[in-house]
């Protein structure tokens, strides 16, 4: 199968040339998938976008009727398979149905998150055959809904060091379980709960299917008052030596801390998604508004301060939009070449994301912070108006906020990315070794003076590409040599590291995609896009120059210090710095005239 020469492992991207043909982008939808995004833009449009005010409002009820409403219309079973009651799509169409019916409100996209993903994924792909039979046919057609029980007031991102307890009964029939456990999404309507516990004194974790019912010792605290979100249902379980059967036990012994890993993997994702339309349907409200309001004669749409903002609101969501689909393929294809080799579906699905864990977390990050920026801008564009209630910027704002918490903070996944990157080094699985030396070497060596041809599209900015990839195996490779395996104790390092492994993957990935389009379409068709392109790498190449500086001074000193510094500023020069303002009113000026999100 071709596919299996042109993929790249997961973490590969930094060490092997991706050519543009060989990723996915929006414009690659199939026709089964734009008609799945119009029926799904159609039902929150008539369903969630008209009610945003009594979401604000905590109407808890209002948000299960829309879950029900989702589930007959078999949203809530995309990714289940048909022989449990579900639609049996692959990991592309998932994500398009949870990038599309988030973007209204926060509260319906963790209601959405979590019942699909952590609520019934962890029995679609941990659960023995009667385990699905019994539970997932109810939770894909939103009969049923589920939730994820694993943080407590001293377990949040330390998630293995929960104290919920699971006590074998004399029969032996039983598990009965006690704990506490914290904000727990859905849990107001929920009719079964994934549970983490800890059976004896076992080194991890232990799942279990539970299903909630106030006389077996189950109860929950009040709806939590939050910054956003508001109609998500969120409070505290409580657990009294609530009798679990045996076969409710999730997986193996003691294999919980990995199920819970994986599902936040997925869900890692699946947030980045989540946050699309988000993006999109703020860009919208924000450009109509700048368009009608008039000051000093003129629509505020035309100043270059707005200018500056729209422009890089749009090429935020445009960037994000690339890789979020490029990674998501990328994991659709792996899950295909495992399940030809023989691997269950159960299987493929969990080594396929497991492949890209180190994409998911970057991804994570990236996209919640564009999206919290995007409102940000939004309220501002809007004013002193924009800190109004009534309009859709203040709660947009407030909702946009947890995405940098759950799934684990952003912190946590900066550190992880590269932290993962470097285990897969150490087994083998990506060489860092070979190019880091490269690059060690070519410090060393005199630099070419040739002057490239840069008349071909992205010729440059690809060039450049290359060279940030160097300026990372350069810091990273130098602090794994310094450090060795007490890097992971140096947090602020690999947080930099990680904002330059974050600014490749994403900055590529957008480049990879309007290549491929201007390719098939015509450089013409794609004047903006290349705009957004540009401007994007810009920033990137900024942000790593102050990211790498930070970095080789913590570790770095005298003459290494120096060949570091040059070696930076050497990968990181433009032979022809982009015209910004240029770039940014290209892309405002489309985005104004459309009087939307266009892209």
């Amino acid at each position: 199968m071709e596919t299996k020469h042109n993929i790249t492992r997961g973490g590969q991207f930094l060490v092997k040339e991706t050519k543009a043909e060989d990723i996915f982008t929006p414009e690659d939808f199939t026709e089964e998938q734009k008609m799945m995004r119009d029926s799904v833009i159609e039902f929150v449009d008539r369903e969630i976008w008209p009610n945003k005010e009594r979401f604000e409002k905590k109407d808890y009820a209002l948000t299960e009727e829309v879950m029900r409403k989702a589930g007959e219309l078999g949203l809530l079973g995309v990714a289940v398979p048909e022989a449990y009651d579900g639609l049996g799509m692959g990991f592309v169409t998932t994500m398009l149905v949870c990038d599309y019916i988030s973007g209204a409100t926060g509260s319906v996209a963790t209601a959405f998150g979590a019942h699909t993903g952590i609520g019934t994924m962890p029995i679609t792909l941990y659960g023995t055959e009667e385990q699905k039979k019994k539970y997932v046919p109810k939770l894909a057609t939103g009969e049923w809904f589920g939730a994820y029980c694993l943080t407590e007031p001293g377990a949040g991102s330390d998630a293995n060091s929960g104290k919920t307890k699971a006590v074998l009964s004399e029969d032996g029939k039983h598990y009965l379980i006690s704990g506490q456990k914290m904000w727990i999404s859905n849990a107001g309507f929920a009719s079964v709960f994934i549970v983490f516990a800890r059976i004896e004194d076992d080194k991890n974790i232990t799942g279990f299917i539970v299903e909630n019912d106030p006389k077996n010792g189950i109860s929950l605290g009040e709806e939590e008052h939050k910054l956003g979100i508001h109609s998500s249902s969120t409070r505290q379980v409580f657990f009294n030596e609530t009798k679990v059967p045996v076969e409710n036990m999730l997986s193996e012994r003691g294999n919980g801390f990995k199920i819970a890993m994986n599902a936040l993997n997925v869900g890692r994702i699946k947030l980045s998604a989540a946050c699309l339309d988000a993006q999109r349907r703020i860009i919208t409200e924000a450009v109509k508004y700048a368009n009608e309001r008039v000051q000093f004669k003129t629509p505020i749409s035309k100043f270059g301060a707005i200018k500056s903002k729209v422009a890089e609101m749009a090429t935020a969501c445009y960037v994000d939009e690339s890789a979020a689909y490029r990674a998501a393929k990328d994991i659709e294809d792996r899950i295909a070449i495992r399940q030809e080799e023989g691997n269950s579906h159960q299987e493929a699905e969990l080594k396929g994301v497991e492949e890209y864990a180190i994409e998911c977390s970057i991804l994570k990050v990236a996209v919640s912070e564009h999206c919290q920026n995007t409102t940000d801008e939004g309220i501002q564009i809007f004013g002193g108006m924009g800190f109004s209630a009534d309009t859709p910027m203040e709660a947009a704002w407030r909702d946009a906020r947890i995405s940098r918490i759950y799934e684990g903070t952003n912190e946590i996944n900066r550190m992880l990315s590269v932290g993962m990157l470097i285990k897969k080094a150490m087994k083998g699985q990506v060489d860092l070794l070979g190019p880091a030396t490269a690059v060690k070497d070519e410090l060393m060596g005199i630099p070419s003076f040739d002057t490239p041809d840069y008349s071909v599209l992205f010729s440059e900015e690809k060039e450049m590409i290359e060279k940030l990839k160097k300026a990372f195996l350069m810091v990273a490779g130098s602090g794994v040599q310094k450090y060795g395996p007490e890097l992971e104790e140096h947090q602020q390092l690999l947080m930099a590291a990680s904002d330059i492994l974050i600014q490749i993957y994403m900055a590529e990935s957008a480049i990879l995609r309007t290549e491929k389009n201007a390719k098939r379409f015509g450089e013409d068709t794609q004047k903006e896009q290349i705009a957004m392109a540009k401007l994007n790498l810009f920033h990137a190449v900024e942000k790593i120059q102050t990211k790498g500086k930070e970095a080789i001074s913590s570790f770095a000193e005298g003459d290494e210090q120096r060949m570091m510094l040059m070696g930076l500023k050497r990968f990181t020069k433009y032979a022809n710095l982009p015209n910004v303002i240029a770039l940014r009113n290209t892309i405002a000026d489309k985005v104004t005239a459309e009087n939307k999100y266009c892209f």
